[in-house]
């Protein structure tokens, strides 16, 4: 498997996080998120950088998720890198805010880089964030 990265993976470099889809679970994504991210050394500006970034891209699922629905978050973990994908299944019709909107500005200022996708009733925002050079 090859992530954004371009690096292969394992099974053993994904961690699998699903949680109600209601921003009262949004902590445990972010602890997720803060304590992968420690893991690869990263320095404590870039884990909040993250964190902030995978509670925006979760907003913005939620805005559009279906009702009792969760999101799916899965963690991929290279050497150097942290991508976050979270997906959830959407109300008919539902859009993802465009890639012009503040909620993207924040997204793609926050991290190497976000991207979403949406299809079959589902909608997934993958954000990837490299660690810098010199940990």
């Amino acid at each position: 498997m090859t992530q954004l990265t371009g690096q292969p993976t394992t099974d053993d470099d994904v961690v699998h996080l699903t949680v109600p889809a209601d921003g009262g679970y949004l902590g445990v994504l972010r602890t997720a998120t803060a304590g992968l991210a420690a893991r690869l050394q990263f320095a404590l500006d870039e884990i909040e950088d993250l964190r902030i970034a995978v509670d925006e891209a979760c907003a913005m699922l939620l805005a559009i998720a279906t009702r009792d629905a969760e999101l799916d978050c899965r963690f991929a973990v290279t050497d150097d890198a942290l991508t976050v994908e979270v997906t959830v299944p959407t109300v008919r019709g539902a859009t993802l805010p465009a890639e012009s909107s503040f909620a993207w500005k924040v997204l793609t200022a926050l991290t190497t880089s976000a991207s979403a996708s949406a299809a079959d009733d589902r909608a997934t925002i993958s954000l990837l964030t490299r660690r810098a050079s010199g940990y």
